[in-house]
């Protein structure tokens, strides 16, 4: 990782890590179709913190509500969204798999529901929402950084320091995450990390994180006591994910991290109110 990154002063986590995070994964994904409107008011109504919203970028420049890079697992179509537009992208049914894969949770509202822009979830939901924003594939979009910060600012989300930021944006990709420092400093930032095995890291790799960063995220069945505890040594927030199960919210907490990803905000809200 590179080191050599410029803070205007030093980077302490202004988010408070007192105050834990009840995370809607893709909305309350566990509920509803990932990624849609539905899905992001339950969210919200089931007490979600943040809503996050994974992006992708149409071939002319929209930022789109996505968790694939291929439209083919949530919608009725297939292929790239770097090679449809957003008028293509808006033709599509992005509710019928979900009703089809899961019938009992099926709705007819789902049928025929549109996959959202960044500014259609933001117009909807307002200021007085919070958003957990990917830049998913950086390297498949050139510009995407620009275009995200572009559209926070017109909707003045991302706030005068991290402290008043509506926004968290998190990355796989730490180019991504520097890129976003260098164009708003003011906007939270979390690195996420795979690990295929029992997740390690270094001090010195969170030394370097911590310069850019407020905290790391990555699988839950990866991690166990002493890698959160190594983690928040270092005053970084751990934002685990897809945490879906009540026993595993349970030793998560207990564990010490600062919040979770969950297609079930209901579930984690009702385990936050039985500590």
């Amino acid at each position: 990782m590179n080191s050599k990154v410029a803070w205007g002063k030093s980077r302490e986590v202004e988010v408070n890590p007192n105050r834990f995070l009840n995370i809607a994964h893709r909305g309350a994904s566990g509920h509803a179709p990932e990624h849609t409107m539905f899905a992001y008011q339950l969210g919200k109504e089931m007490h979600g913190d943040y809503i996050e919203v994974d992006l992708q970028m149409t071939k002319d420049g929209v930022l789109i509500a996505m968790h694939d890079e291929k439209v083919d697992r949530t919608t009725n179509g297939s292929g790239y969204v770097k090679d449809m537009t957003l008028a293509d992208i808006k033709k599509l049914d992005a509710g019928s798999w979900f009703n089809a894969a899961y019938p009992e949770k099926s709705q007819s509202q789902y049928e025929g529901v549109k996959v959202p822009t960044l500014e259609e979830v933001i117009e909807t939901f307002g200021k007085n929402s919070r958003y957990y924003i990917e830049t998913k594939a950086p390297e498949v979009y050139p510009g995407m950084e620009k275009e995200l910060v572009r559209v926070l600012k017109k909707h003045k989300l991302n706030g005068q320091n991290t402290q008043s930021s509506k926004v968290i944006v998190q990355s796989f990709s730490q180019e991504s995450l520097l890129e976003m420092n260098s164009l708003a400093p003011e906007i939270p930032l979390v690195q996420l990390i795979s690990y295929s095995k029992p997740a390690l890291i270094s001090d010195a790799e969170l030394t370097i994180i911590k310069e850019y960063a407020i905290g790391v995220g990555m699988n839950h069945k990866r991690i166990d006591r002493a890698y959160v505890e190594q983690v928040r040594h270092h005053g970084l927030l751990i934002h685990p994910y897809t945490v879906n199960k009540r026993a595993d919210m349970e030793r998560l907490m207990e564990w010490g991290v600062t919040g979770m990803f969950t297609n079930y905000p209901d579930v984690l809200e009702a385990v936050l109110k039985n500590k």
